[in-house]
């Protein structure tokens, strides 16, 4: 009898399956979980958030704060700076803890909310501001973000993130590094819902402070239809909802019965060199 070699029916040893599917298969489970794993944080954050003592906020200060370097040069720049926020503070927008300025010496036109009450604010935004009421309006505008605690949930998220880029791609990646750099230079992202109970925050300081809400909607104004988003760091997190920002203040400094009103100058430590 002639022998006739035939392949077995099944071998454990070879899948059925092609080997490009089965990665396929694999890897879409794998992102799926760690989606899933993401998300769940990501509301577990929103949770813990309202209930984070002060104390942890301090010492989690440290790890931003450290950071950030002061130089000679914009000293003025911070003493006048503090002052106004301390003015803010005293009397229309209380907050559990003293917030103290830091200024930056950067092109980027944002300021930045950090925990334990730290505010950075980059000379570049500076650069844009034509009167103290605009300018306390965008201060008045970080404070809503202190006193709704979205720097703490912006930051959990960032940490959320950075913990699942560890687990997938180990300790030293770039996304990692990436994200540790971005939570100490620009601002962390914000939804429309957060950047607009921060408007409304600043508007209802705006006029407790000054009577009148002049130059409210002058800053959102400025950012162009085409803007650099890492220049305008998260005031550019709506656009191209600018417009809208600016319609929704008009129409709430109408319905409350604030005046317009005259802003007034810059203090001479921030108006910008020539």
């Amino acid at each position: 009898m002639k022998f006739t070699a035939r392949r077995p029916l099944t071998n454990v040893n070879v899948s059925p399956t092609h080997p490009l599917k089965e990665f396929a298969v694999l890897a879409g489970g794998l992102l799926a979980i760690a989606v899933g794993v993401y998300l769940a944080l990501g509301l577990a954050v929103d949770l813990v958030v309202p209930r984070l003592s002060m104390d942890l906020e301090q010492k989690l200060a440290g790890a931003f704060v450290g950071r950030i370097a002061e130089t000679d040069e914009v000293a003025e720049t911070t003493r006048s700076l503090q002052a106004l926020v301390d003015r803010l503070q005293e009397g229309c927008a209380p907050l559990p803890y003293t917030i103290r300025v830091h200024v930056q010496q950067a092109d980027a036109v944002n300021a930045a909310a950090l925990p334990g009450g730290h505010m950075v604010v980059f000379t570049g935004l500076l650069a844009e501001m034509t009167s103290e009421n605009e300018l306390a309006f965008v201060l008045a505008h970080e404070l809503g973000h202190f006193a709704h605690r979205d720097h703490l949930r912006g930051l959990g998220r960032a940490l959320v993130l950075m913990t699942a880029s560890t687990v997938l791609l180990g300790a030293d990646n770039s996304v990692n590094s990436m994200i540790g750099q971005g939570m100490v230079l620009t601002e962390l992202s914000f939804s429309r819902k957060q950047e607009t109970r921060a408007d409304e925050f600043a508007l209802d300081t705006l006029f407790c402070h000054y009577g009148h809400v002049a130059d409210a909607t002058s800053f959102f104004s400025k950012i162009p239809e085409d803007g650099d988003p890492g220049r305008f760091g998260h005031y550019f997190a709506s656009h191209p909802e600018n417009r809208r920002r600016i319609g929704h203040l008009q129409d709430l400094a109408r319905e409350r019965g604030y005046p317009a009103g005259t802003p007034l100058a810059l203090p001479e430590a921030l108006v910008p060199a020539k």
